[in-house]
């Protein structure tokens, strides 16, 4: 059993998925915040049986299901954790415990020992490699990942980082202003999982631009 903890979770169109996730956590003893949009009936009514809090989003996006999932929070920890089936919950308690030894947050990774993925493609590693390395680069982030949202934190860190990004631009918000508010994290191998149904939300192309442009103006300090 895990006490002291929430897993935020954001939802879209994942009626399939969604219950096989809540079943696989059930035993874990987390607190569950499922966020999706009010007129995503199918995805609601796959879940109205399961013992979890339903939050929704006041306007659209990945970025803010989150942040709206983060305001609802009240345990001391929580995990930003999808609702696709590709997150693995073993690494919960680990990580759970790394970040009880004075660490802000701890951010999963596929790409360092003891890690990988099952879902990513040749574009999407790519994509993550650059955009890693941009992070790097310009703000010493320090991290193998990313553009991966498996997060797990102090709640009252997160809440300091007062996110706005309401789409995929989240993902590097939450790293760059936690560097730049001197908070302590670290990456945590995690293995990514085949996600259980449905398309990636992701546009490579479209978000990758998005995030760019983000990072680029997070660096000159326009945002």
């Amino acid at each position: 059993m895990i006490t002291d903890l929430t897993l935020v979770i954001p939802a879209k169109h994942e009626s399939e998925a969604l219950p096989k996730v809540l079943n696989e956590i059930r035993d874990y003893g987390c607190e569950v915040i499922i966020v999706l949009e009010n007129s995503d009936e199918e995805t609601i009514n796959s879940v109205i049986d399961y013992k979890s809090s339903i939050t929704y989003q006041p306007s659209k996006g990945y970025g803010d299901a989150i942040i709206e999932g983060i305001k609802n929070v009240k345990t001391k920890y929580l995990c930003i954790f999808n609702a696709d089936g590709s997150f693995d919950p073993k690494c919960l308690k680990q990580m759970l415990f790394k970040c009880s030894n004075d660490f802000d947050f701890m951010f999963a990774s596929r790409y360092i020992s003891g890690a990988g993925s099952d879902d990513d493609t040749i574009l999407t590693k790519l994509g993550n490699f650059i955009f890693t390395k941009i992070g790097n680069i310009f703000f010493s982030i320090n991290i193998s990942d990313i553009l991966y949202t498996y997060v797990l934190g102090k709640t009252e860190s997160f809440k300091k980082l007062k996110l706005t990004s309401k789409d995929f631009c989240l993902c590097v918000e939450m790293p760059i202003k936690a560097k730049r508010l001197e908070m302590k994290f670290s990456d945590f191998p995690s293995y990514e999982r085949r996600r259980i149904a449905g398309k990636k939300k992701v546009n490579e192309f479209r978000d990758g631009f998005k995030i760019l442009f983000y990072m680029i103006k997070s660096f000159l300090k326009l945002i």
